[in-house]
């Protein structure tokens, strides 16, 4: 006996240290590569069971809200598929939220978080760079990533690529604010500029332009007060009006944006991408008022849409491209509300990190998802499901502020 129980915590020992490390990779693996992340995905599920102390790791999520909140979510459209008369394996595209708590676990070392952001700055440094040969055409002839200077994306697809860039401009943004490293700092700020550069410049992701707006603005207004909003504000009017007239990419997706969204006509088909997705948000709002409480079950989605638009020559579509609705005509205004209560539990929990980098990164986080999935189905999507999961993981994984000391009586 004593045998087998010092060769099943060696065993556990090993499976925990390889799990971890392959919750590190896939901060290299997700900007990169869906098959990668899969086997690491289920090399991880598999070796967090064998890496025992399952109590210990239950007692640490029961801790966590985010984690909690996270499993409700999946909960409520787990409950979904039991009234649904759709696809019920959709739920799989969800299954990124109960690996929250699982990577979560794996997080609590300080050592494996930095790690990991490493990792995920050079994939996404790799991701740029990847951008920018093809905008010089030096991929067009390449056999292993083909690449158009018209559309240069990275690994990913443009709105996939816009946002991991973004996000990644944001972040070095936070290293440099804290490295006391003069040569550090300024190399982080120069990567910075590249991804900034890279997203509004070159890429066509419009929903990237708004989150990484959106993030700067947080980051100078947290960073620098007052004076952090006037200096958004000069420098976003200054590169605004300076990718408009220089970068032809950016200046045809604004100009298409504005023409399309004054050309649509509620009830009237549309066949451009705004109108569509204006004529997808109408149409889930109409079968959302018809079963609100409890939608129509997860996975129905597809279908409850195709008998909405039956006979008026509109797209069937099988996405709205805006997971908040997505879900609502799943489970309802409670699976709604279950959504916005993540979002908000992770802004809010975030105040309480011990220091200003892993609040800032959660909270840029959270406004990265609260935006970009008003326009794309991000929980759905594997690569922007997964990195929130990951994200998510590792910054709310960080130390809490300990609790102020009681103050001590007057003598």
């Amino acid at each position: 006996m004593p045998l087998l129980s010092t060769r099943y915590a060696s065993i556990a020992s090993r499976a925990a240290t390889a799990g971890q490390w392959g919750v590190i990779t896939l901060g290299l693996s997700i900007p990169v590569s869906v098959a990668l992340d899969n086997i690491l995905l289920g090399l991880i599920a598999i070796l967090w069971l064998l890496g025992g102390e399952l109590r210990g790791k239950a007692a640490l999520i029961r801790q966590n809200p985010v984690a909690i909140a996270a499993l409700v979510l999946f909960g409520l459209l787990a409950a979904g598929t039991l009234y649904s008369n759709g696809n019920t394996g959709v739920l799989l595209k969800y299954i990124d939220l109960l690996f929250i708590p699982i990577f979560l676990t794996y997080f609590q070392d300080a050592k494996a978080r930095e790690r990991a952001l490493f990792l995920f700055c050079c994939a996404a440094i790799a991701s740029i760079a990847v951008s920018y040969l093809a905008y010089m055409d030096l991929l067009l002839h390449s056999t292993l990533l083909p690449r158009e200077s018209i559309n240069p994306n990275g690994f990913k697809a443009s709105v996939t690529h816009s946002l991991i860039v973004g996000f990644a401009a944001y972040l070095f943004a936070l290293l440099a604010r804290d490295e006391q490293n003069r040569t550090l700092r300024a190399g982080y700020i120069a990567l910075a500029l590249f991804a900034a550069h890279n997203v509004v410049f070159m890429i066509w992701g419009r929903t990237g332009y708004l989150v990484l707006a959106l993030l700067f603005l947080y980051f100078f207004v947290v960073t620098l007060g007052r004076r952090g909003m006037v200096l958004f504000i000069t420098v976003f009017a200054a590169v605004f009006l300076t990718a408009y007239i220089t970068s032809e990419s950016f200046q045809q997706r604004m100009n298409d944006a504005a023409r399309q969204f004054t050309a649509w006509e509620p009830g009237t088909p549309s066949t451009d991408s705004v109108g569509e997705r204006l004529e997808y948000w109408a149409n889930s709002l109409q079968i959302i008022r018809e079963q609100p409480l409890l939608g129509s079950g997860t996975g129905s989605f597809p279908e409850v849409y195709a008998r909405a638009v039956a006979g008026r020559d509109m797209l069937a579509t099988v996405n709205p491209h805006n997971e908040y609705l997505l879900i609502a005509v799943q489970t309802g205004l409670i699976g709604l509300a279950s959504l916005i209560y993540l979002f908000y539990r992770q802004w809010r929990y975030a105040g309480e990190l011990a220091g200003g980098f892993y609040r800032d990164l959660a909270r840029g986080l959270v406004l990265t998802l609260v935006v970009g999935c008003l326009f794309n189905s991000l929980l759905l999507d594997h690569t922007e499901g997964l990195l929130f999961a990951w994200l998510t993981a590792l910054a709310f994984a960080a130390p809490v502020r300990p609790p102020p000391s009681p103050a001590r009586p007057a003598p």
